[in-house]
């Protein structure tokens, strides 16, 4: 496994990141299985949210972790928040909506903290861009999180070029990344100014749904040219097709960190040796020409 800083300023995460948004349903045990099968792999940092699992996944998480404590220091923990769900635990929320206040992002690493057992958390996004965001007030937050050691370090999610700029120009310390939907299948990011951004800021971004949410795999997502073509490609440098595509992310010079979500202990330890493989620079380009399915101009 490598392990890299996502900002110079910044902590070393490993680069393959497990993401829990799927691990609702998993008992006790199972939790405890994938986590372990993570860290055997090298997969030491894990990405959450307040609202995975309808506000579920880090307590199921936390109480893992409460069976050996140990574990905590051998990981990176990452939560997101800002979003709030329609949801029979809150009551009080009539419509979906987002809430980057001072006061929310505070009482929300509160929660978080306490639902994952721990002190302190690694990294604390905050999960989409909120039209009513005041800068200033997020700022404080950060400010006071980071001062009373219970946040390390910060960034954003879902985040346009502008939007990070203009945060990052409030915030004194770094935004760390920029968590974004990024896979062969779904590269606007590598295109549109975001990911050029980032480098600007020596940034690294991270990567939900890198496998392009699983629609390669499925009968109904697949293109049968598309699939023979990639699987030829795989087969070239004896892998598999999803750490092929796992391969093209961290072949981009941005030091992209995918986040792998599954349920699958034996897709975990896939996924970990996709750092393996070394594409060339041609098939990495034939690789997007299989996707978008014309050369670049």
């Amino acid at each position: 496994m490598e392990y890299k800083k996502l900002h110079p300023q910044g902590s070393e995460f490993s680069r393959i990141i497990a993401g829990v948004w799927r691990w609702k349903d998993t008992s006790r045990q199972q939790i405890q299985s994938l986590i372990d099968s993570a860290l055997d792999a090298g997969i030491t940092t894990f990405d959450h949210a307040d609202i995975y699992g309808d506000y579920s996944c880090e307590e199921k998480f936390g109480e893992a972790l409460k069976g050996n404590t140990s574990m905590r220091t051998n990981m990176q923990l990452v939560t997101k928040c800002g979003i709030k769900l329609l949801s029979a635990k809150h009551p009080q929320h009539h419509i979906k909506h987002y809430d980057t206040s001072k006061q929310h992002i505070v009482y929300s690493v509160e929660q978080s903290l306490k639902n994952l057992g721990t002190d302190y958390l690694d990294l604390l996004l905050l999960h989409r861009p909120d039209p009513l965001l005041n800068p200033e007030e997020v700022a404080e937050a950060f400010s006071l999180l980071k001062q009373n050691g219970k946040v390390l370090y910060f960034g954003v999610s879902n985040f346009s070029s502008a939007q990070f700029e203009m945060l990052q120009s409030y915030v004194h310390a770094p935004l760390v990344t920029n968590q974004v939907e990024l896979s062969l299948f779904r590269h606007e990011a590598l295109f549109d100014g975001v990911g050029d951004v980032l480098m600007k800021h020596r940034v690294s971004p991270m990567a939900w749904s890198p496998l392009g949410g699983g629609k390669f795999f499925t009968a109904s997502g697949q293109d049968e040219s598309t699939q023979t073509r990639l699987e030829q490609l795989a087969e070239k440098y004896t892998c598999s097709v999803s750490q092929l595509l796992i391969a093209w992310l961290l072949h981009h010079p941005s030091g992209i960190f995918p986040i792998v979500g599954t349920t699958n202990p034996e897709r975990i330890r896939e996924s970990a040796a996709s750092t393996k493989v070394r594409l060339t620079r041609q098939d990495w380009f034939a690789m997007l020409k299989i996707a978008t399915g014309h050369d670049v101009a």
